[in-house]
């Protein structure tokens, strides 16, 4: 394998850990992130994390201030709107065109059983990974390593947008019982009545998290 094709491998990998840090939460909107502390935690030179850095700010994860450094972005309230109308075309389509059997909703029931476990030991970030989780697995429905991919770019850009909350509790924990609705839905072999409980949970979940997103915002001075 040609070197610059094992530079360009080491890079994706790196930008796929950052990147997984974000949608398990470790990192707040607006936080700056140390060049010399991931370098040494990840085991990489500095222009392999800079490449790395550049791939995520062009996905809209990181923003690059000439002077300041890296630091993850504060996601606008436009941002998460679209995210939330991506979300309904890719999710509600994927649930409502799968096969009952596919191999998919055996993660998708991981997901619910990891949720119920977090809710039982109250660990609210946990229940919102689960339910991450099954939302991706949702997806995996649609049998498209595309989707898959942008997908992942999605819920991480909402992930961070979760970052700004201060109730974890009041944000993640409606859904697991409608997570578990939806699944037994689709178990049951009604994957149109799945989707359009989907819908309506995706709805209600946008305007939950703009609501809460804006009060927070006004908190904090910053504008949406």
């Amino acid at each position: 394998m040609p070197p610059h094709t094992d530079v360009q491998n080491l890079t994706d990998r790196i930008a796929e850990n950052l990147r997984n840090k974000l949608v398990l939460g470790e990192w707040t909107p607006g936080q700056r992130l140390s060049e010399a502390a991931l370098c040494e935690s990840l085991d990489v030179s500095r222009s392999t994390l800079r490449e790395a850095f550049r791939m995520l700010t062009k996905e809209g994860l990181l923003s690059h201030e000439p002077n300041k450094g890296v630091s993850v972005v504060v996601p606008s309230i436009a941002s998460i709107i679209d995210i939330y109308r991506v979300r309904r075309m890719i999710e509600c389509q994927s649930l409502a065109q799968a096969y009952p059997m596919h191999p998919a909703r055996e993660h998708m029931r991981e997901a619910v059983q990891n949720a119920q476990a977090c809710r039982a030991a109250l660990d609210w970030p946990g229940v919102g990974t689960a339910n991450m989780a099954f939302h991706k697995a949702v997806v995996e429905l649609a049998d498209s390593e595309r989707l898959n991919t942008m997908f992942s770019h999605l819920l991480a850009e909402l992930r961070v947008a979760f970052g700004l909350m201060q109730d974890p509790q009041f944000l993640h924990a409606p859904y697991v019982d409608m997570n578990e609705n939806i699944l037994a839905l689709f178990e049951q072999g009604r994957p149109g009545d799945a989707a359009a409980a989907l819908n309506d949970y995706l709805v209600h979940s946008e305007r939950l998290i703009l609501a809460a997103y804006a009060r927070r915002l006004a908190e904090k001075g910053i504008k949406g």
